[in-house]
Order: C-alpha cells, then sequence, then structure tokens
C-alpha cells in the first residue's frame, strides 16, 4: 500500500485518500473513538486523526502494514498487557492491516484517556 500523500485538513480528507478497504478500516476507528468520547473534537494534528478533549486523547495513522494508534504513554502504560501481542513502544502500538483490528480493545483505551483527561482537568480547577 502507498504512503498518504499531501496534508490533509479534515480527518475525512484524510481517509480518502486510502485505498477503500483501509479506509473501511479508518472509519470504524474513528467510529469507535467518537463512541467511546462523545464530546471529543476532531481535528488533524501531527498530520494524522486526532481527537481532544480537555487536552489530547488519541491519534491514528496509516503506514505502509499497520495502523498507528496514538493513546500517550498513559494509555499504552496503563493497557500494556493487552497490547503486548503487537509491536509497541512508549507512545504507540502497531495493528497490522493483514489482522484483525481490536476495536474493542481501541475503545477502552480511548475511554481510559478521556477518564484520565477529566481527573486531570479537575485537579487544575
Amino acid at each position: 500500500m502507498e504512503e498518504k500523500t499531501g496534508h490533509p485538513a479534515t480527518i475525512d480528507a484524510y481517509i480518502a485518500q486510502f485505498p477503500p478497504d483501509v479506509q473501511d478500516i479508518l472509519t470504524r476507528i474513528r467510529a469507535v473513538i467518537r463512541a467511546a468520547a462523545p464530546e471529543a473534537v476532531e481535528k488533524i494534528s501531527y498530520q494524522m486523526p486526532a481527537f481532544h478533549r480537555n487536552g489530547s486523547l488519541v491519534w491514528f495513522g496509516v503506514h505502509k502494514r499497520h495502523i498507528g494508534f496514538y493513546p500517550a504513554g498513559s494509555g499504552i502504560e496503563a493497557f500494556k498487557e493487552e497490547i503486548s501481542a503487537y509491536k509497541w513502544s512508549k507512545g504507540a502500538v502497531q495493528f497490522p492491516l493483514d489482522q484483525p483490528i481490536p476495536y474493542e480493545l481501541i475503545s477502552r483505551i480511548v475511554q481510559f484517556r478521556v477518564a484520565e483527561n477529566l481527573r486531570k482537568a479537575s485537579a487544575r480547577k
């Protein structure tokens, strides 16, 4: 698969630049995130889809052979055991395009990040 081209201004434009099968995955990831964080604001950040609520929540992006999912270091740390089947680092996890995407896990990580950001926002008040 080809890498993304250009710098899309919206998540719709980002998704539209990929083949239909990848668009389906991205659309479903977006829907899962929207369901887990309905009050989050969508935007493009670091040239990829991002969701914010009381600060950054998560990002995702297409790479040659995987979907990169970026829930910040705390999201990785909290789900370290569950993501152990995937390649991951301190701030990212790679979901291979040739394997089922763990949508339910993505949902739980987003919910965790929403709760974390809400706690931090309350503590600042």
